[in-house]
């Protein structure tokens, strides 16, 4: 199979971008990929780490604040598309996929004008407007929430799940003891995206030392940049503090509890894993689709929700004892978390990726 993929700007497009080109080269090995994502963002970084040709285009989101300033972007869209168009005829792909974030406009509609098979896949509750822009470009869509389907267009748009959740169930678990945290007790995951983050550790530097007699835990993942500052804090024994974990999904699967924000792809691991939740939502994202996205869980009664603003000690250790206290509270989130989450998601994007191929 030869797969153009292009997402950019975030991990939560980037990661489950990788994920569906490593199913495609599990089931096809001799596979060939091209990555196209834009000069300025993570990808750029990520992905030719991974081994895959990548090449770069510079394109930008409109302007909605300034939209005197939108020249140039439509500009530099007109001029992206044009490259792409060239890059597509020289690679010939079978399939072009898009996975989130503007990069992908001038990848798939260079692809629909030249009469090429695509795919597109969202992985929020409320579709981001270049996937909405793309949606009658595009002969398939993936989503990874149910409420999303009817977002898009009717007999194109196929409910597949987000595929982080099939990568996260196929690591290898992590003992809490190769973390120096005790095997036999009840552990809660902390960890914050970056983005706005700075004002939930300020709760969380006040919150933590206040945990001494509390019967389990805690594992806080600070982010790289927050680490040094928040290390320098006494934190009692029960207390472990970490800038960073590599493959974060393999302590998950020996986690009772995550304090997490709802970025899509934390939301595909947590339920594919069926980890109990209390759900932060960044709401400094467009549309305010974090909040958008745990509400999904939330609703289900498969996780707890605090809005930032409403964030405080009390009620964030009121929420992680209404849980890790509770079997039945436990045990209900568990069961409603395995009616959510999708466990082969790549595999079932795989196959509508075969069946547009082959004209199906």
């Amino acid at each position: 199979m030869r797969v153009v993929i292009s997402a950019g700007g975030t991990g939560g497009h980037i990661y489950p971008a990788l994920a569906i080109i490593r199913k495609i080269k599990e089931k096809e090995p001799n596979s060939e990929f091209l990555y196209i994502g834009t000069h300025n963002r993570m990808e750029k970084d990520i992905v030719p780490k991974e081994g895959i040709p990548f090449r770069m285009i510079e394109v930008y989101g409109m302007n909605r604040k300034q939209p005197w300033k939108n020249g140039k972007v439509l500009y530099c869209l007109w001029k992206a598309k044009k490259k792409c168009k060239k890059w597509l005829k020289e690679f010939k792909p079978d399939i072009v996929i898009g996975v989130g974030g503007y990069v992908t406009v001038p990848v798939l509609s260079a692809a629909h004008s030249l009469g090429m098979k695509t795919f597109l896949h969202e992985q929020n509750s409320v579709p981001g407007k270049a996937n909405l822009a793309l949606a009658r470009k595009t002969d398939c869509i993936g989503v990874s929430f149910e409420s999303t389907i009817h977002s898009f267009p009717k007999g194109k748009t196929i409910f597949t799940g987000n595929p982080c959740s099939e990568d996260a169930l196929a690591k290898e678990p992590m003992a809490k003891s190769e973390l120096g945290l005790d095997d036999q007790k009840k552990l809660v995951l902390i960890v914050m995206g970056s983005l706005g983050a700075s004002s939930v550790n300020d709760i969380l530097k006040e919150t933590l030392p206040k945990v001494e007699n509390k019967p389990y835990q805690f594992l806080y993942v600070t982010g790289a940049s927050d680490y040094e500052e928040i290390a320098k804090i006494s934190f009692p024994k029960n207390v472990k503090v970490v800038p960073y974990i590599d493959n974060m999904t393999r302590i998950m699967k020996n986690v009772d509890l995550m304090v997490t924000r709802s970025g899509a792809s934390t939301l595909s691991e947590i339920m594919a894993l069926q980890v109990p939740a209390i759900l932060i939502p960044s709401p400094y994202v467009p549309n305010n689709h974090q909040y958008k996205n745990a509400k999904d869980l939330v609703d289900k009664k498969a996780a707890l929700l605090i809005e930032e603003k409403n964030l405080n000690s009390q009620i964030l250790l009121e929420q992680i004892d209404e849980v890790l206290l509770s079997q039945k509270k436990q045990a209900e989130m568990k069961k409603n978390l395995s009616r959510m989450g999708v466990s082969n998601s790549a595999t079932l994007i795989y196959e509508e990726i075969q069946k547009l191929i082959e004209g199906k």
